[in-house]
């Protein structure tokens, strides 16, 4: 794998958007919080550039399956690097209506680039990589969400918020100019000519047939739960401790924790069946919903974030390799496309939720509500999977990944 030229062009391209994107986001946080007071306020700017992204999914889907999924990402990359001219407006104009623009083109850009990304990782890695690079794929992501948020918070004390974005744009422009040196064999489903057969609404009958695959759908939804509203409860902790250093602390231990879990997980993977890992991580993560009650505390909020990202970097290069390698790849773009535009719908109800209820019960009372809610769906799952398996109990299953 590590041979593979379009390997290396593809994390290099990672890890310099990844930069960009959480300078980006950072400053995101920071115009929001001089500008919107209320949390369900920030919660409603965020909801309508994600809405945008859900309306654009079965289009996005549709050509990913029936077109160059090269072009689709350079495309998407052309319309993620001019959607930072609106934020530059936004600045200038001190205007949520140009910030709100922003968001609805930059998430149309990634609902069409998501999903193009995770169908192109199999068709340049071989089956038995596609765990490792799913995990080496998450954790670049992850560490340029950690120092692009510490570059984020060290350039925000000595400089305008406005050089995020020049910082966000100049590293898009790196990641299109990388997109056009991958070369690998697309499938023949993804020309032109085969464009009038990929239906968006193929994917509920391959999702009935493949048990597995709807199981770790469902259970996508724990996390969720905790990451629909992570930018907000960042911002509420830090108001809470009276810390503003404590944002880039958060993302820092949740970031390293989320980089040993992706590392750790592939060390597990031939042990244990795959669902019952995504039990046991959904788990985890759900006790790190819960003990955010004590998030007054400095020790104890890194603590909860530090186990949170433990349980997700064990949980998602699973899920990933479960959808890559059990559904056929001529239905990767739609399927990942249902995908993200799934996340989307869960992460606006999570995310307004979670301003609702910080605006009306406060932090310590909203984990309580998300994290028992939480807990209580693993264990639905977990015992409404057994009993509809019970014959399995006693049999060695072939490891899926």
């Amino acid at each position: 794998m590590w041979k593979n030229k379009n390997v290396w062009i593809l994390l290099t391209g990672e890890f310099i958007a990844g930069l960009g994107l959480w300078m980006g986001i950072i400053g995101n946080l920071e115009f929001m919080q001089e500008h919107i007071p209320s949390d369900f306020m920030k919660s409603i700017v965020l909801f309508l550039g994600l809405l945008a992204g859900v309306f654009v999914g079965p289009l996005a889907g549709k050509v990913i399956d029936s077109y160059s999924k090269k072009k689709v990402l350079i495309y998407s990359g052309i319309g993620r690097t001019l959607s930072v001219i609106f934020m530059f407006l936004a600045l200038y104009f001190e205007s949520i209506t140009f910030m709100i623009v922003f968001m609805i083109v930059i998430q149309i850009s990634a609902a069409f680039y998501f999903p193009a990304i995770q169908a192109v990782i199999p068709l340049i890695v071989e089956d038995q990589d596609l765990i490792q690079m799913n995990g080496v794929h998450m954790n670049v992501a992850t560490l340029a969400r950690v120092l692009g948020t510490a570059l984020a918070g060290v350039l925000l004390v000595v400089m305008n918020i406005s050089f995020l974005y020049i910082g966000s744009m100049v590293a898009y422009i790196f990641i299109l100019i990388t997109t056009y040196s991958l070369k690998f064999d697309e499938a023949v489903s993804t020309t032109r000519g085969n464009k009038k057969n990929s239906s968006f609404k193929e994917i509920i009958p391959i999702l009935r047939e493949t048990p597995i695959v709807l199981t770790a759908l469902i259970l996508t939804i724990i996390p969720l739960l905790f990451i629909g509203g992570f930018n907000l409860m960042v911002i509420n902790i830090s108001e809470l401790q009276g810390d503003p250093s404590i944002k880039g602390l958060l993302y820092t231990v949740e970031g390293l924790s989320f980089m040993i879990g992706a590392f750790f997980v592939k060390r597990i993977t031939h042990y244990f069946k795959p669902i019952n890992l995504m039990f046991a991580f959904a788990f985890v993560i759900s006790i790190a919903h819960l003990s955010l009650f004590f998030s007054d505390s400095k020790m104890m909020s890194l603590f909860s974030f530090g186990l949170f990202g433990l349980g997700v970097g064990c949980f998602f290069p699973i899920a990933a390799t479960i959808f890559q390698t059990k559904i056929d790849k001529q239905f990767h773009g739609r399927f990942f496309s249902f995908r993200n535009m799934l996340d989307r719908v869960m992460f606006q109800v999570v995310l307004l939720s979670t301003g609702l209820l910080l605006d009306t019960i406060g932090i310590r009372y909203m984990v309580i509500v998300f994290g028992v809610f939480s807990l209580a769906s693993v264990i639905y799952f977990v015992l409404r999977h057994y009993r509809q398996t019970p014959h399995k109990h006693n049999v060695v299953e072939k490891d899926v990944i």
